[in-house]
């Protein structure tokens, strides 16, 4: 049962619009006043808010803000309630963030819907998908009902790669975007000598290929190549265009789900510009753990090329080697067989990563 909290101070429309609500199956809490609401919501946590502007002590916009400071209040939807129909009063509660207003009197349809809309609403951006195929499906059918699309694909379906085959190639058309469900992908462009460099290493849950497509030339930039067998599932462009651009709510869902961590992305750039040789190697040596790509035991995990590392961490190939010798003496790591590293002390690869 959904909870409401509605604050109002004329007694015969708080009277009213809470019956309404009841009969409606939504459990109803009431406050006479700006001060009671915002105890009420603080103590209640309801799942939405329908409040009044013009009340005495504290009047609705003075409980917005004050709920809008509590991390636990803040991301309440909330409606506001006015009987003045000035476009004045409108926008400044719609400026301050509010998700929605109604004018006194309404309908009882009226009100209905505008809380259906903003549950839904709340529902759908409080949700988290999975990154795997099951959930980019659910969100894609989530996202489609909630903006009320009907052109998006139906639901995507693995396709499944062995190592060293291409999953789009540098200077192609970039049709899609890829999600990889399980196994390991290289990335990597080619410099004006024709010499190859490593972009990035990607595992389960990470997106490739989507840069590409928000790229002016409409080129993918890089090319992907499977570095084990691999299962991905691919998402076109004219369904990333229409879940990008759309509906804002839907656009800020999606790109925290596609965009693999651009905080991160930035700290990599940072580190590369900053940070020594040996820095960078401890760091991305644990970025690789923690991807499943290395492993700390000797049965598993992806074998790793030197150059490829030393493309990871913008170094040359002899000074990557050297640096991973280092590491091996001083027993953080074991170079295995066919180039495969393992981690031995992770603990301690922290404090090298963290301080040098």
């Amino acid at each position: 049962m959904k909870k409401i909290l509605l604050i109002e101070d004329n007694r015969e429309v708080l009277e009213m619009t809470a019956e309404i609500l009841e009969l409606e199956n939504f459990e109803v809490t009431t406050a006479e006043n700006g001060k009671i609401g915002i105890e009420k919501a603080q103590a209640f946590k309801p799942d939405l808010i329908l409040c009044d502007i013009m009340m005495p002590i504290i009047d609705g916009y003075g409980v917005f803000e004050q709920l809008s400071k509590d991390h636990i209040t803040a991301s309440i939807p909330f409606i506001f309630l006015t009987a003045k129909s000035e476009k004045s009063d409108l926008r400044k509660g719609m400026t301050m963030g509010a998700d929605d207003y109604l004018t006194k009197p309404f309908e009882a349809h009226e009100l209905l819907e505008a809380i259906e809309v903003r549950l839904n609403k709340n529902s759908f951006l409080r949700k988290e998908f999975a990154k795997n195929v099951e959930g980019i499906n659910e969100f894609i059918k989530e996202a489609t009902k909630y903006q009320n699309l009907k052109e998006l694909s139906e639901d995507r379906n693995l396709t499944e790669l062995n190592p060293k085959e291409v999953i789009f190639s540098e200077g192609s058309t970039a049709h899609s975007l890829y999600l990889i469900q399980h196994g390991e992908v290289k990335t990597f462009k080619h410099n004006e000598n024709g010499k190859e460099y490593v972009t990035g290493m990607f595992s389960r849950g990470d997106f490739i290929g989507q840069l590409s497509i928000l790229g002016s030339s409409g080129l993918y930039t890089e090319t992907a190549i499977a570095l084990n067998k691999v299962e991905i599932c691919s998402i076109p462009k004219e369904d990333f265009t229409q879940l990008l651009f759309n509906n804002k709510d839907v656009s800020n869902k999606f790109i925290s789900m596609i965009s693999n961590n651009v905080l991160h992305i930035q700290d990599q750039l940072m580190s590369m510009a900053f940070d020594s040789v040996r820095k960078r190697a401890a760091t991305t040596l644990l970025e690789l753990f923690e991807k499943g790509l290395i492993k700390d035991t000797t049965n598993d995990g992806l074998s790793v090329s030197r150059e490829d590392f030393a493309g990871l961490i913008g170094t040359a190939t002899e000074t990557a080697i050297r640096v991973l010798s280092n590491f091996k003496d001083e027993g953080l790591i074991q170079l295995g067989e066919s180039r495969r590293v393992v981690i031995c002390d992770l603990k301690q690869l922290q404090q090298v990563a963290n301080f040098g």
